[in-house]
């Protein structure tokens, strides 16, 4: 434990001096200073900050604990980001950075009017602070607990040592957050980047093996590991799950329907990505940025989803199977990563889970200050008093969410399946605002809104009488298109009344040339996509038969 206290204490020091020796010259007076990293993140930096942002324990443990639940279906999350981040590096990218906005909301104020700009802030900002951070404070948590059975360390209950974890995880990365700026943000997510691929892949591998040694390998454990998992449990390595299947699963129609939808407000919409990109010094590096995260997505699977797999052949051998599916990662990891790396491998998850967290922090206090402080509250604030403002809503928001967190504890049906369902109540208008705003040139101003309520309205009635009997990504795959057939009419009968149509202006903030390369890395990309696809289906490694293990 000493040895493991001692490693995990010293590869966080060096991510918080690392990052203050690359901030500690910036200018942080200045809102784009603060809250843009000054716009001069370069391309690699920008995927490193989008990979850690969107990559936290809620991923880690969610997404393996589905795989442990029902195969591999659910690494569709991952596979699918890939072409999410084409359309952000393409399409999404040149027109943000056309118009030189700090925030999604700013864009939806530009495009339509104040008063919609001031709705989806705020829908934005409580579901920040009510559903995402208090989960990724949670999922923290709980691997932590795991690991270093803080619980019995400190001879309180699960639930108490919940608490008191996500005070240390809300304290530290608000420290990132609040007082560092974006930059700092970006910098830490970079060197935790590093970290989590080597953290991250090594579980797999040590899984495979201790399975390999389980099941009798009397040769080289981590082949026969995988050799075993494919004769044994090849039908929880097929991707395809049915049509009618339930969460956590992911049913095969809605794969590049429903969760490609899904994940353009992740990763074309959702602010603390976007946030890197609106950072970029120029197009060119924001194309980079994006395109090569979409790389690191695909590979994601290794340690997103099959360790998932891994732990439930694993615990079948053992007979220590766990009752709920957000168990299965912590246990996993605990059962066999060596103790001498545990102590990296703990550093290495709180960097993820300080990454997601003061990501989102940054940019709630970014929404607030921007585009309801300086839009609503005080016009005429100075740079300097802006910034004020967000370090100190940051900390109000910090200590609300640390109260939030561990009520998730009461959330057994996985935090993964939580998260996705719940956020799509706010998300998707947005989607449907920003890509209907600039596919519809003559929209009425009240569009945007008319959508929203409608979107809460159906959607918040479909999780109440049919979440149970139809998957949540059906009625995603149905209401961004109605959606937008909705605005479409909208934008027709408007035209009528007001033929001269909307136009971006170009704010001149950054170099606007595209990178060369997109194109090729584009068909590369596409490429990678469906050759992972197909080694995880019948047609590969994985075999037809599929049920829900519990």
């Amino acid at each position: 434990m000493a040895w493991t206290l001692i490693t995990f204490v010293g590869f966080t020091i060096l991510v918080a001096v690392i990052s203050y020796l690359k901030t500690k010259d910036d200018d942080q007076t200045t809102a784009d200073g603060y809250f843009l990293a000054g716009r001069g993140l370069p391309g690699f930096v920008i995927a490193g900050s989008l990979l850690l942002t969107n990559l936290s324990a809620e991923q880690l443990v969610g997404t393996n604990g589905q795989t442990w639940s029902v195969g591999m279906s659910p690494m569709a999350f991952e596979i699918v980001a890939a072409p999410c981040c084409i359309v952000l590096a393409l399409f999404a990218a040149p027109r943000y950075l056309k118009s030189g906005i700090t925030t999604i909301p700013e864009l939806i104020g530009m495009r339509y009017d104040r008063n919609t700009k001031l709705w989806f802030s705020i829908a934005y900002i409580l579901l920040y602070l009510i559903v995402q951070i208090p989960v990724i404070l949670y999922s923290g948590s709980l691997v932590f607990e795991n690991i270093f059975g803080v619980s019995s360390m400190l001879g309180v209950s699960k639930f108490q040592s919940v608490i008191i974890l996500c005070i240390v995880i809300s304290v530290i990365g608000s420290i990132y957050a609040i007082f560092g700026g974006l930059k700092a943000v970006a910098v830490s997510d970079t060197v935790n980047g590093v970290g989590l691929l080597i953290g991250g892949f090594m579980i797999p591998f040590f899984a495979l093996s201790v399975l390999g040694h389980a099941s009798g390998s009397d040769g080289f454990a981590m082949a026969d590991g995988m050799k075993y998992l494919i004769e044994n449990h090849s039908d929880m390595l097929n991707s395809i799950a049915p049509a009618d299947s339930l969460p956590p699963a992911v049913p095969w129609p809605t794969v590049f329907t429903g969760l490609f939808f899904l994940g353009l407000q992740s990763w074309c919409t959702h602010q603390s990505f976007i946030q890197r990109v609106l950072a970029a010094e120029n197009l060119k590096e924001a194309q980079k940025g994006a395109l090569y995260c979409a790389f690191l997505k695909i590979i994601g699977f290794m340690y997103l989803a099959l360790p998932g797999v891994i732990a439930y052949a694993l615990f079948d051998i053992h007979g220590d199977q766990v009752s709920l599916m957000d168990e299965a990662y912590p246990q996993l990891v605990a059962q066999v990563v060596p103790a001498p790396l545990m102590g990296f491998f703990a550093a290495v998850m709180l960097g993820a889970i300080l990454s997601s967290f003061n990501s989102v922090l940054n940019s709630v206090n970014t929404m607030f200050t921007m585009d309801i402080y300086r839009e609503f509250i005080d016009r005429d604030a100075s740079e300097e008093k802006l910034v004020a403002v967000g370090k100190k809503i940051g900390i109000v928001f910090a200590i609300l969410t640390t109260i939030v967190g561990p009520l998730i504890y009461f959330f057994p049906a996985g935090l993964k399946t939580f998260l996705d369902s719940l956020v799509m109540l706010i998300a998707l208008p947005v989607v449907t605002a920003v890509f209907g705003g600039f596919f519809f040139k003559h929209l009425p101003k009240y569009s945007a809104k008319l959508v929203l309520v409608i979107h809460v309205i159906t959607y918040g009635s479909f999780l109440l009488f049919l979440g149970d009997q139809f998957h949540y990504l059906y009625a995603v795959l149905v209401l961004l298109p109605l959606q937008l057939l909705i605005m479409g009419v909208l934008n027709w009968m408007n035209r009528k009344k007001n033929p001269e149509a909307w136009t971006q202006k170009e704010a001149g903030v950054v170099d606007l040339t595209p990178w060369k390369y997109r194109w090729v890395a584009t068909a590369l990309i596409i490429v990678c996509v469906i050759v992972v696809y197909a080694a995880f289906s019948p047609i590969g490694i994985g075999t037809w038969g599929y049920s829900q293990a519990f």
